[in-house]
């Protein structure tokens, strides 16, 4: 089983929408077994694969003790995907019960998800360095680092380096790639970005970007990922792609 924590430092950075893809791709195009949790408050992966989150129980209840894990993994309607959906009590679960008094709460997570029957489990993060986005990539054996080509993503990025460099001292973390999206390949600034993204992550932006496409926007209105509601769309296609990429990186076995 390989953990993928998925982040950033800003959001409007295509993050959930490429945690929803990796899955997808891996899962319809590699035929492996994929968990996604979304790990954000905001609840964006869970209305992206259609489910509400009024509905839904998350992990912030698994985390302080009252369900177990299994109770909260819901099949979503891509085959060979499953997911564990966010609440708005994910925000605030480390000062809540038996986590606020736990010096170690952030190691919870990973114990929680050894043993789980996937191949892999994909984990969409907030846009923030807070104790959730900790939890995530401690829990983490790859990290995907999602950015757009603009002066504040682009910014965050270095912020999010040292946020991770710690981390790492303490807990082995391969950071996989830095993914860019709403990409044009004719954007005046591309060069300059693309030299500050490698002077933070070296040797880490993808071949593959992710082009902008509305097709994007349309798969989140139809709870669907693009394989099934517009397979043929050039998004698509970046995504296939980029997730051969990814497969590639990986410093664990696939």
């Amino acid at each position: 089983m390989i953990t993928i924590a998925v982040a950033s430092f800003k959001g409007g950075t295509a993050k959930t929408s490429s945690t929803i893809h990796l899955g997808s791709a891996l899962a319809l195009q590699h035929k492996k077994r994929v968990l996604l949790i979304d790990f954000d408050a905001q609840a964006n992966l869970t209305t992206g694969l259609g489910f509400d989150p009024d509905e839904q129980e998350s992990l912030a209840s698994v985390l302080l003790g009252e369900k177990n894990i299994d109770e909260v993994i819901c099949p979503t309607s891509v085959e060979g995907v499953d997911l564990i959906c966010a609440d708005t009590w994910l925000e605030r679960v480390e000062v809540t019960g038996a986590l606020a008094s736990d010096r170690y709460s952030h190691e919870r997570l990973k114990e929680l998800l050894k043993g789980l029957p996937y191949d892999y489990i994909i984990i969409d993060t907030p846009p923030s360095l807070c104790w959730l986005t900790e939890s995530a990539l401690i829990a983490a054996d790859e990290a995907l680092i999602c950015a757009t080509p603009e002066f504040y993503s682009v910014k965050g990025l270095e912020r999010l380096s040292l946020f991770m460099q710690n981390i790492n001292e303490r807990h082995p973390l391969n950071i996989n790639g830095v993914l860019l999206s709403f990409w044009n390949k004719r954007g005046k600034s591309n060069e300059a970005f693309l030299e500050v993204i490698e002077e933070t992550f070296p040797s880490k932006i993808f071949k593959t970007k992710v082009r902008r496409d509305i097709a994007v926007s349309e798969a989140s209105v139809f709870g669907a990922p693009l394989f099934i509601s517009a397979p043929k769309s050039r998004a698509a296609v970046d995504y296939t792609n980029v997730t051969e990429e990814i497969l590639k990186r990986m410093k664990v076995g696939r």
